[in-house]
């Protein structure tokens, strides 16, 4: 097996392949840091790249497999952490030059249990600044490019992860989703990733954002996102929002399929304008999810129409938190961040609380209308993507800070709680990948997990390699 193969391997075969002996971990660290020595400056995925540290633990990772230690179920697999979540070996920078260097002190809960299960954490993954935006450039980073087109959009707060994944920069990515952060980069560089229940994995420190931010995996193949999400969830002390169950076997139980399952469609959760390439690309995605045995029909969403002003006044709100940063910093920030912090700051408590009000409703309205069905199928984003340098594609309305335009299928999700994740569904006549939202019942992370694999396995996309 060459480099290159050995970089697209999926992490579960790769597993395989090291506890037998097949293969080393230093094999595999080598062929995933060759790689990204020769790609990384055509990408840009990585905030901080320990390549030297990264090769010495898969050392001591194939001494262990040699003298008979205990093999972890990621043992000697190379694996990603998105700059937004701490690390205690590594700086946490934000995407922000207010945080440039920045060293905390100890582990967000998610990389000891990596650790522990024998992944080797290589690095951490760019950000937009503080994780505001859909776009994949940040004033600390520069542009993330997505590896299907130089100077493209990579997709929101997880671009650095999505764009690794795509890039076969190992094959385990974390991510972070607030209104769609792993949905839509997967969505733009055409890689599954997973918003599970919100909960099912830790995430500390708690963030400010009214409890709408998901941790999840970002990976090539529905297999290596559920192992890699058996291993980061269930409760921590720490994040006292976690759900008190552990996670199911979603990776023994991938195979059981979704024959009998009702499956509702919606192509614009009738608030949404979809580029008519996405559409047509979803569409015909959603059509096959009969031959899997499913009954799918399409159907209005009544509880989706006030999500737009719901969203556009919650994203401004919370992060009108960095209004005291402004005054010193105002001018080496995002523009875009700027103007969003402002807006939020015109908003008062009461506002705030009264929207509230109107979101719980919206929250048990989605959720009385989930009773009735399996899963919602909808477009992952309502666009391909997009020059990096800009906030919204040319061909859309412009805005100081609305990306939300092109995204009205993800932050729902967030408000819910639902477990959400992207399917890649196809490409553009430019050659873009185009991505499948499948969202579950609150709880059903494994059903969606299900549900994905069924349609990969009819639909298999992780065989397709970015022209890097």
């Amino acid at each position: 097996m060459n480099s290159d193969d050995l970089a697209f391997t999926p992490a579960t075969e790769l597993a395989a392949m090291i506890r037998q002996k097949k293969i080393s971990p230093v094999e595999v660290m080598r062929a995933t840091l060759e790689r990204i020595e020769a790609l990384e400056p055509k990408v840009n995925a990585f905030a901080y790249l320990a390549a030297d540290a990264a090769m010495e633990a898969a050392k001591r990772a194939e001494a262990a497999l040699m003298g008979g230690g205990r093999i972890g179920r990621l043992h000697g697999l190379p694996a990603t952490i998105k700059d937004l979540a701490i690390t205690a070996d590594m700086p946490t920078q934000s995407g922000s030059q207010i945080f440039k260097g920045h060293q905390p002190k100890e582990d967000t809960p998610i990389v000891p249990r990596l650790r522990e299960e024998g992944a080797i954490i290589i690095g951490k993954t760019t950000t937009s600044e503080f994780g505001w935006t859909g776009v994949s450039r940040s004033p600390l980073t520069g542009i993330t490019h997505n590896p299907w087109k130089h100077g493209y959009n990579a997709g929101a707060s997880s671009a650095g992860a999505g764009a690794a994944a795509a890039a076969g920069f190992g094959a385990l990515h974390q991510g972070s989703d607030g209104a769609g952060s792993i949905r839509m980069p997967s969505h733009f560089c055409g890689i599954f990733g997973i918003k599970p229940t919100f909960g099912r994995v830790p995430y500390y420190p708690v963030g400010t954002g009214d409890f709408t931010s998901h941790v999840g995996p970002m990976t090539r193949t529905v297999a290596d996102s559920a192992l890699m999400l058996e291993v980061m969830a269930g409760p921590h002390p720490l994040d006292y929002t976690t759900c008190e169950a552990g996670p199911a076997p979603y990776l023994q139980r991938l195979h059981e399929g979704i024959k009998g399952k009702r499956i509702a469609y919606s192509p614009d959760m009738g608030v949404a304008r979809v580029d008519p390439d996405v559409a047509a690309l979803v569409k015909a995605a959603v059509d096959r999810f009969a031959e899997l045995g499913a009954t799918v029909e399409e159907v209005a969403l009544p509880w989706a129409k006030d999500g737009p002003e719901l969203a556009r006044f919650f994203w401004p709100a919370h992060t009108a938190r960095h209004l005291p940063r402004l005054a010193e910093w105002e001018s080496k920030m995002d523009p875009g961040l700027v103007a969003c912090i402002r807006e939020g700051a015109r908003h008062s408590v009461m506002d705030y609380q009264l929207m509230r009000e109107r979101k719980m409703a919206y929250i048990a309205e989605a959720h009385r209308w989930f009773e009735d069905w399996d899963f919602l199928l909808t477009p992952s984003v309502s666009v391909a993507a997009f020059p990096a340098e800009k906030l919204q594609p040319a061909h859309w309305p412009q805005h100081d800070w609305d990306w939300l335009m092109w995204a009205e299928f993800s932050y729902p999700f967030n408000f819910t709680w639902n477990p959400a994740s992207n399917v890649p569904c196809g490409f553009t006549a430019e050659g873009l990948p185009v991505g499948l939202q499948i969202v579950g019942k609150r709880f059903d992370d494994l059903g969606v997990l299900q549900a994905s694999a069924a349609y990969e396995a009819i639909a298999p996309w992780a065989d397709k390699r970015p022209p890097l």
